[in-house]
């Protein structure tokens, strides 16, 4: 049987990324702490943290966190509800806040992840705390016990996870009407050369979209072009409509500003896209209040296709 102070230690001094911070979180002293980490350890004969300038979790330890969070959440759930039923109403709104951290990419959040959850978030008083990352680094998270459930290009469920199937958000090259025109021979060709010599706007250093669409439309595979970082969905966005560069949006995005009198997207090469499949993955055991989640994430999921 897991020591549940001890486990209280571990997740204590990676949630605070330090033996000192987790101290003074636990109200205990640095040697408290620094024992109950050593005698896990040794209960289970595997090495839990890497210490050094910043404090991780080993493989060991980051599933073992993942055991914590899920317990946590369970036990959250229990208490919801055994709390619900000693109320007058056992209504929702007796009910503690519960939080459910997930991770997202930006294009899902705002666009079909919000919308779809907020009416269980709302009726069941669930908080959500979001990690947002590029869709093909979000499962990193769960993988590491950080989040119970994120959006990710992973089809692969990490072990004692499922992947299910969420639909494909499908991106389209744009740029503003003026830099459009700019990226086009005399006969309104879009010219490769002419594009590349144009920055593109990036949402950040793992975004590999726009390398995606050169190499499946132009069989480029990396070329150099220069690039602006606009690391949020309206930065991103009005640097396009500034003409600061080209870009990968949506197609909700593109819907939106095809004919828009200011700030207007002018596709680069109608018909060429880029395709990306979404997946939901999750903790095989889930907390019925995860469980909650899932199913509104699924539901949601719908406006994608």
């Amino acid at each position: 049987m897991l020591d549940a102070k001890q486990l209280d230690a571990l997740a204590a001094v990676v949630e605070h990324g330090g033996f000192g911070p987790a101290a003074q979180a636990l109200h205990l002293t640095l040697a408290a702490i620094s024992l109950r980490i050593k005698s896990l350890e040794a209960e289970l004969g595997r090495r839990l943290l890497v210490r050094g300038k910043t404090v991780r979790a080993t493989a060991a330890g980051q599933a073992l966190l993942a055991h914590v969070k899920q317990v946590r959440a369970m036990e959250a759930d229990l208490l919801a509800n055994l709390q619900g039923a000693g109320s007058v109403d056992g209504g929702a709104g007796s009910r503690a806040w519960q939080t459910l951290p997930v991770a997202i990419n930006a294009d899902s959040v705002a666009s079909w992840f919000l919308p779809g959850v907020a009416p269980v978030l709302a009726r069941h008083r669930l908080l959500l705390d979001i990690v947002i990352d590029d869709q093909d680094h979000t499962h990193d998270a769960l993988k590491s016990g950080d989040v119970l459930g994120c959006v990710t290009t992973l089809a692969e469920p990490l072990r004692g996870c499922l992947a299910e199937p969420l639909g494909v958000l499908r991106y389209h090259g744009v740029a503003a009407p003026a830099l459009a025109r700019e990226c086009r021979d005399s006969q309104g060709r879009l010219s490769i050369h002419q594009l590349l010599a144009q920055p593109a706007i990036i949402f950040n250093r793992k975004d590999a979209l726009q390398d995606t669409y050169l190499e499946q439309h132009f069989g480029l595979r990396q070329p150099p072009y220069p690039r602006h970082y606009a690391p949020s969905v309206e930065a991103f966005d009005t640097a396009i409509a500034l003409g600061l560069g080209w870009g990968m949006v949506p197609a909700h995005t593109l819907a939106a500003r095809r004919d828009k009198a200011e700030g207007a997207f002018e596709e680069l090469l109608p018909g060429a896209t880029v395709d990306v499949a979404l997946y939901w993955q999750h903790w095989a055991r889930e907390s019925p209040s995860a469980q909650m989640l899932t199913a509104a994430v699924k539901q949601a999921a719908g406006k994608l296709d």
